[in-house]
């Protein structure tokens, strides 16, 4: 299980959760922040530093976000 990066950071880009992590599992893209999924540790460090709340498990992504799942995997694979 892995953290998801949603909607909340588009536009935003705030970064902390960049700088928090502690196994660089989360890269800057055009639009927003990715978490690559098969490096994310589970540890929660991003999802307590996100001004706008826009982090969360993988089993606990709201509703109406759920293609933030597959688009945080799909950045990793298409690099």
């Amino acid at each position: 299980m892995a953290f998801v990066i949603t909607s909340g950071c588009i536009g935003e880009k705030a970064g902390e959760c960049e700088e928090v992590c502690p196994v660089d599992c989360i890269e800057e893209g055009d639009e927003m922040f990715y978490i690559d999924p098969d490096i994310c540790i589970d540890c929660g460090a991003c999802e307590a530093v996100c001004p706008v709340e826009a982090i969360f498990m993988e089993d606990e992504v709201p509703e109406g976000e759920q293609e933030y799942i597959s688009l945080n995997r799909r950045f990793f694979e298409e690099k």
